[in-house]
């Protein structure tokens, strides 16, 4: 287990750029409690401030196996690890928890958030909760770069657009911005 610290949202440092398209994270949504949970590795997405509160956005294909808990619940978490867990990112960004268990396939331990039901997981170096704000399918009228719709979305799988409050952020001393 890695010792996190929690980090107010106005003390949190990272390169966001790094943190969703190198690094990498895993969206998990779902009740720990229930035992229905699900987790899709995630390297698109935001983190900000709007509607004055600290945010982040994720994006969910309609197909994915994470979209039905997504929807049911109100929380979800996005988790970083360090690189010794990139084979389970890879693991949990290519196959579905429709097929199997991925989180048991990838060796990982779900764990209690501090502040709401969705888990984040042992071995992460960072764990932001958050609760549901907002939630609309990107269309394709919103495009003024058209090209985009034929490069990312060929089959017209159009993403859901996630916000989320962050409720809470714990992490390794290196996130915090003293």
């Amino acid at each position: 287990m890695i010792d996190r610290i929690t980090i107010p949202p106005e003390k949190f440092n990272s390169n966001l750029f790094s943190l969703f398209s190198k690094q990498w994270m895993l969206l998990t949504a779902g009740d720990l409690a229930a035992n229905e949970i699900n987790t899709m590795t995630v390297s698109w997405g935001f983190l900000g401030y709007l509607w004055q509160r600290p945010v982040v956005m994720v994006l969910v294909r309609p197909q994915r196996w994470t979209m039905k808990f997504i929807e049911k619940h109100d929380t979800f978490t996005l988790s970083a690890f360090p690189e010794t867990h990139r084979d389970a990112l890879n693991l949990c960004g290519s196959q579905s928890g429709r097929d199997i268990n991925k989180i048991a396939a990838a060796r990982l331990t779900p764990i209690e958030s501090e502040r709401i039901d969705a888990p984040g997981f042992a071995e992460a170096e960072l764990i932001i909760e958050c609760r549901k704000l907002y939630a609309d399918w990107i269309e394709p009228k919103g495009f003024i770069d058209k090209s985009i719709i034929n490069s990312i979305y060929p089959d017209a799988d159009f993403h859901k657009i996630f916000i989320g409050g962050i409720e809470n952020i714990s992490g390794i001393s290196e996130y915090l911005n003293r």
